[in-house]
């Protein structure tokens, strides 16, 4: 539980940003909103009564009343944002990615933990109730060891200028896969195509090689002729697909694995799968209560700075393969918590 009394500014309330305002008022938390926009700032003020609005978050900041700052504009300000608001003594969730840099989400880190602030990085699908039973799932070895997996991502926009669709789509992806696997994966590859943009990728295929042979790839688009959000995990017990574009109760199915090996033949049986129950809820509020829990309770998300570290290493070394065409890159977890999975 949390304590009605913490106050929630939420810096960004536009195209994602309204979804954190509507859920955090909800929650009977929201103090105010900034934003540069002066069409956003009227839609507050006529939605939500009683909250303040700005278009200077030097003025959220320097409310004492304010005790939390939710961070929910451009990535490239995120890193800016992020250090203001921990320097002016608020806990604070960003938007995916933490940041744009490996070097400032460790400073983000390193200022959070000597300042005894919490940081949470909005990876919302680790909160989709479908997702957290298939956690469990994987943690109770339902599955057993989880030989291989593929996420894919893919829309029809929307299109970005500033960061290219890896960075856009696959924090989630790279987020849901570490958690899954428990581990850092020791390469990557990456490829991909700028169609659009001569410098921004619109497609890329990765893959994270994991030190016992264990292998993971994501695919992610904003050129694609339809919606899809789909993990497939395949392990050595069972099978587990995660459709988040699939009707209400029938986003998670499992299957039997259905191959063995019979007098030195393989054999293949088919099952239609088992729809898993979970608790209807929105993930977005899920995520938002877990921020206020943590705030009330002084306790580390589940996505939690290092949390955010780990898939911002994963990203960078996506994009230096990219940028090579699809050379192997290794992974280095050049700080020890990295490996506190």
């Amino acid at each position: 539980m949390y304590d009605r009394d913490i106050q929630v500014a939420v810096i960004g309330g536009g195209y994602w940003g309204k979804n954190l305002v509507r859920n955090f008022h909800r929650l009977g938390v929201l103090r105010a909103v900034c934003d540069l926009s002066e069409n956003v700032r009227d839609i507050v003020l006529k939605s939500y009564p009683g909250v303040t609005v700005t278009d200077n978050s030097a003025d959220v900041f320097a409310d004492p009343s304010i005790h939390a700052c939710v961070i929910a504009t451009p990535a490239e300000s995120h890193f800016r944002l992020a250090v203001a608001a921990l320097a002016a003594g608020k806990d604070v969730l960003v938007e995916k990615p933490l940041a744009l840099r490996v070097s400032e989400a460790e400073q983000l880190v390193d200022i959070a933990q000597r300042r005894k602030k919490i940081l949470m990085v909005g990876h919302l699908i680790q909160y989709h109730p479908a997702f957290e039973c298939l956690t469990g799932l994987a943690q109770a070895e339902e599955l057993g060891r989880i030989d291989y997996a593929y996420a894919n991502r893919l829309s029809l926009g929307k299109i970005r200028r500033e960061e290219n669709a890896l960075w856009s789509f696959a924090p989630h992806d790279i987020s849901l896969i570490l958690g899954l696997f428990q581990e850092m994966p020791i390469q990557v590859t990456a490829v991909g195509g700028a169609y659009l943009q001569a410098t921004v990728a619109d497609v890329t295929l990765s893959t994270m090689l994991f030190e016992n042979g264990s292998r993971a790839h994501f695919f992610v688009s904003w050129l694609h002729p339809y919606k899809e959000q789909k993990l497939v995990l395949v392990g050595t017990k069972k099978m587990a697909v995660f459709n988040d574009t699939a009707g209400p109760q029938d986003k998670l199915r499992l299957f039997e694995k259905g191959v063995n090996l019979n007098n030195g033949e393989w054999t293949v049986s088919r099952d239609q799968g088992t729809t898993v129950t979970y608790p209807d809820v929105e993930p977005l509020l899920v995520e938002c209560r877990h921020f206020l829990e943590s705030v009330q309770n002084r306790s580390r998300p589940r996505t939690d700075g290092y949390e955010g570290l780990r898939v911002l290493r994963v990203l960078q070394c996506c994009q230096r393969s990219l940028q090579m065409n699809g050379e192997p890159v290794h992974v280095l977890a050049q700080i020890g918590e990295l490996l506190q999975l």
